[in-house]
């Protein structure tokens, strides 16, 4: 079973392409090779294949990373299923998960995020928790989202250090990720890791 992120950059003809576009690849480059798992293709879409147990980390990382712009944010729909076809270039590539994705991303409406499998009760129930977790995270600003993507990238680190790489504050660190609600987003991805057996 594989994941398949099909996604776009919001509000992305206000800003210039040089300022998100290195961004975009950076995290995108985190979870796989270009362009075996993941391309950039129309301007300002993208596809990604990574591991079930890592598509909702790497969904929130993008978000975290395109957000350290001010009024930038992605829209992400994650399939999960089975992949019957591999290509060179994961835009040729097919398979359950590959549909999913894209029908989930076309039912994309006011939610930024959502899922997609063909378990209708697990969709549902993720679904709900990507809801309310996006009542938070739709609203994070540029500096609460650098402070989340250096959390995600360096899970080992705790708030003091996290402070002296980003040359904050402890206080500002620990504030940023309350507001972030990442104790309750990191509770979130746990879960989701956990309901990934009923599959």
């Amino acid at each position: 079973m594989v994941a398949v992120l099909t996604g776009d950059i919001k509000n992305s003809t206000e800003h210039k392409t040089s300022e998100w576009l290195p961004l975009l690849k950076q995290a995108l480059d985190r979870y796989g090779n270009e362009p075996s798992d993941w391309e950039i293709y129309r301007g300002d879409s993208f596809q990604l294949q990574t591991e079930p147990k890592k598509a909702l980390e790497a969904a929130l990382y993008i978000k975290a990373c395109l957000k350290q712009i001010r009024h930038m944010d992605v829209r992400i729909a994650i399939g999960l299923g089975e992949k019957t076809y591999n290509a060179e270039k994961i835009t040729e590539s097919n398979g359950e998960a590959f549909v999913y994705s894209g029908k989930g991303f076309e039912n994309l409406k006011k939610q930024n995020l959502a899922i997609k499998t063909s378990n209708a009760s697990f969709d549902g129930h993720i679904n709900l928790f990507l809801e309310l977790a996006l009542l938070t995270m739709d609203n994070w600003t540029p500096a609460i989202s650098k402070t989340v993507k250096s959390a995600i990238e360096n899970p080992e680190m705790n708030q003091r250090e996290l402070a002296s790489l980003l040359g904050k504050s402890q206080g500002n660190i620990s504030e940023e990720l309350k507001k972030a609600g990442f104790d309750e987003v990191q509770k979130m991805i746990e879960f989701y890791k956990t309901q990934l057996v009923h599959l």
